[in-house]
């Protein structure tokens, strides 16, 4: 994957997950079929400080991937 398609594909996962945790996302998301879709197969069971704590820890997985992406270009093959 080039470089500039990472960098676009981050961008894009980073906009959902602080949709999620600071806009609102979790508490629309709250007890719906759609977070089973969107996040997790136990989300619709989850409280939205659930969802949110959820969010938080994609987001600093999704950072590190990131990173070592940028760095090391055939770990953009991995994932």
């Amino acid at each position: 994957m080039p470089l500039i398609a990472w960098i676009i594909a981050y961008a894009l996962n980073m906009l959902f997950w602080l949709w999620i945790v600071r806009w609102g996302g979790a508490e629309r998301l709250e007890g719906t079929f759609s977070s089973g879709l969107l996040i997790s197969v136990f989300a619709p069971r989850w409280s939205a400080e659930g969802i949110k704590v959820f969010g938080y820890g994609a987001i600093i997985v999704s950072t590190i991937g990131f990173v070592l992406g940028v760095f090391f270009p055939d770990f953009r093959y991995l994932l």
